[in-house]
């Protein structure tokens, strides 16, 4: 059964691939020209984003690179205590939903100070994989089909992702007890 299931991951993108191009042959679509074409939108879509990709990545550098997190972190501190919330998830917590790169590095730090088996590194891992990268996917995604005005998708999106913090923490809680 393994070998089975091998084989079929082995094949799968070529036989993908490998199909894409019989069926637009068989259509008679000029396949090499949609591809280029195709390549050309994309390339226009990914510059048009890259004002607002810098802007954003510019703005969680100046974040953290002010002191303006760690301050953040010392004044809810009292906060997080009664809420039984590590304070050093907190900047996992803000970051995740705008920048998966600082949040992965984020997490790096953390388990080089706390180690990947500790409370801690267990948490932030639950806490990496079950949010998302909201405010980034938002930014692509409604940048490059000119949506202004994302009323409700930001909302639900960092709700969702509140509500996967708080159960981050509370299920890393459960399992260690």
């Amino acid at each position: 059964m393994n070998g089975l299931v091998s084989l079929l991951s082995d094949w799968a993108l070529p036989a993908t691939l490998a199909g894409i191009l019989v069926a637009g042959v068989a259509r008679r679509i000029a396949v090499y020209d949609a591809f280029v074409t195709g390549a050309k939108e994309g390339f226009t879509t990914s510059v048009s984003l890259i004002p607002q990709l810098v802007a954003m990545m510019v703005a969680v550098s100046v974040f953290r690179a002010s002191g303006a997190l760690a301050m953040l972190v010392g004044a809810l501190h009292p906060l997080l205590a009664w809420l039984h919330f590590p304070p050093e998830l907190l900047p996992l917590a803000l970051l995740r939903p705008i920048s998966g790169s600082a949040s992965l590095a984020l997490v790096t730090d953390l388990f080089k100070t706390h180690g990947p088996d500790s409370f801690i590194g267990r948490a932030a891992s639950v806490m990496q994989g079950s949010t998302d990268t909201t405010l980034y996917v938002l930014t692509v995604y409604f940048g490059s089909i000119g949506i202004r005005r994302p009323r409700y998708a930001v909302k639900v999106g960092l709700l969702s992702d509140l509500v996967s913090v708080v159960a981050s923490v509370f299920f890393v809680t459960l399992m260690l007890q």
